[in-house]
């Protein structure tokens, strides 16, 4: 008896006389869909990895990783802050320099040389069967003095504190290395002679924070990957740099919200004027549905770490907003939460209906108060860059990624097979059960209740001519439902109007 996976024998050339049981695959592979809540945001810290994205979850992962929020332009911790404000709380952080950051570092001295060679492999290696090597520093020994430098560059290493002193054991020495917002890490029974208990003065560290510009946020695109490219190949579906205002970077941006299937939201300078707003846009030269540009309205922001109200970029407001939402969702209307004001509303001013028609017209969103729905600040119009009224929405943008990229992650397991009329249908019913399931939970509709979508492969879209070249095409066709962005409500009163009732029997 033999059991064996379908395929896998040559059912037609069986010789010995056996029972054979083929395992076969369910025929109909169900799809589940991609996350759409990943937020990539690229900006400066004050420790962590350089150009490497790092999963974060909260405030609270974020200064463990990245140190605190700083009263400064392109921080990426303030943007972290403003968008878990809004609900985000799944984040992919990337940090950048200007290439002048360094580690902070201190001087220990042990008992010998050996004692100093054995802290300094404890610390870089880890102590067997006790514990791992340290997260927050290396060493290096030299005689009897051990340098310990902080494991990432910026300014939270200076706030590193080292000590050594006599270990549990007897003729052994300890060292203790603590940051804040870390768990202290004990090396202990160390070397073969007590040290003579002392702290290391740690310094050195610096951000490299003081000459960035947009460029370096963008980064480059070649081994190894800096700023924006490293979000290359993450998943996120929403991404922004941080306070990048700068209208030549726009471009390539949007390039890379196309590559990537991301939604990039773009911010223009604190207290643009709308025809300045109007002609930044236009000479940049955007016109796509990969990206949603925001009015430089800039946002007043309660900087409770630095106890103090800052301006900042409207831009995390909206990511976050976004980033919680459902992908067919629009942030149309939608209140945004942790803002004091904006520029504008500091001034009890309003945006007329002339201002707001001329940055709808231009493809710029803005944040108001109010919004529709009342006294509560959010986005105007939910649009991106796009002049065409079909997909300039939110919602187009971020549906169309999230199904799109959702057939790219599930659909590869048909290459290799064999274009038989079951594995057609097996393919048909995949992409169905993804586009069903969405219609079940109201992600795409019509007003009408018809079905939504449609996939087609078969002879009519697969001829014979190309079946044989080794292709096999799938037309899908999905409708999504409409925002409401326009509400007419016609009202007739008057002493006059008449009102016509159709009476209804009760059965």
């Amino acid at each position: 008896m033999t059991v064996v996976q379908q395929g896998s024998i040559n059912t037609t050339a069986l010789i010995v006389p056996d029972l054979y049981v083929q395992i076969v695959p369910p025929s109909v592979a169900l799809l589940n869909g991609l996350p759409t809540n990943i937020l990539g945001i690229v900006g400066t810290a004050t420790w962590g990895p350089v150009n490497a994205p790092a999963v974060i979850g909260s405030m609270a992962d974020y200064a463990r990783q990245f140190g605190a929020i700083m009263p400064r332009k392109y921080d990426m911790g303030t943007a972290v802050a403003a968008a878990v404000l809004q609900g985000a709380n799944n984040f992919r952080c990337v940090r950048v320099t200007d290439g002048t950051d360094t580690a902070a570092s201190g001087t220990l001295t042990a008992s010998s040389a050996a004692d100093a060679t054995a802290i300094a492999a404890a610390i870089n290696a880890g102590q067997s069967g006790l514990r791992g090597p340290s997260m927050l520093a290396v060493a290096t020994a030299a005689l009897a003095v051990v340098t310990v430098t902080s494991k990432y560059t910026g300014t939270l290493g200076n706030s590193m504190v080292v000590s050594i002193g006599a270990g549990s054991k007897a003729a052994t020495s300890r060292v203790t290395i603590a940051l804040p917002g870390q768990v202290p890490e004990v090396f202990d029974n160390l070397g073969v002679a007590s040290a003579a208990a002392a702290t290391a003065a740690v310094a050195g560290g610096t951000d490299g924070a003081t000459t960035i510009t947009g460029s370096v946020l963008v980064g480059v695109d070649t081994v190894p990957r800096k700023g924006m490219y490293s979000l290359r190949n993450t998943g996120v579906s929403v991404a922004m740099l941080s306070d990048v205002d700068d209208s030549t970077q726009w471009s390539t941006q949007v390039a890379f919200g196309l590559s990537e299937g991301a939604y990039m939201v773009l911010t223009g300078p604190a207290g643009d004027t709308i025809t300045n707003a109007v002609t930044a846009k236009a000479t940049a030269g955007i016109d796509s549905y990969a990206a949603k540009l925001l009015f430089g309205d800039w946002i007043y922001f309660n900087d409770t770490v630095n106890s103090q109200v800052r301006l900042i970029s409207p831009q995390a407001f909206s990511a976050g907003r976004l980033a919680n939402l459902s992908p067919e969702q629009s942030s149309l209307n939608k209140p945004m939460y942790g803002i004091v004001g904006t520029q504008k509303s500091q001034q009890n001013l309003v945006y007329s209906n002339a201002e707001l028609q001329l940055l709808g017209q231009a493809g710029i969103d803005v944040i108001t108060n109010p919004i529709p729905a009342g006294n509560s600040f959010g986005a105007r119009f939910g649009h991106n860059t796009s002049s065409n009224a079909v997909t300039n929405g939110d919602n187009y943008t971020r549906l169309t990624n999230y199904i799109a990229y959702s057939l790219d992650a599930g659909m590869g397991q048909y290459i290799g097979k064999l274009q038989s009329p079951s594995v057609r249908r097996s393919a048909s019913a995949s992409i169905s059960s993804l586009l069903e399931g969405m219609n079940g939970q109201g992600m795409i509709g019509s007003a009408d209740g018809s079905q939504p979508y449609s996939v087609q492969i078969n002879d009519a879209n697969n001829p014979q001519a190309r079946v044989a070249l080794g292709y096999m095409q799938a037309d899908v066709k999905v409708r999504y439902l409409s925002v409401i962005e326009k509400f007419i409500i016609n009202l007739e009163g008057g002493q006059s109007v008449n009102i016509s009732r159709q009476s209804v029997d009760l059965a």
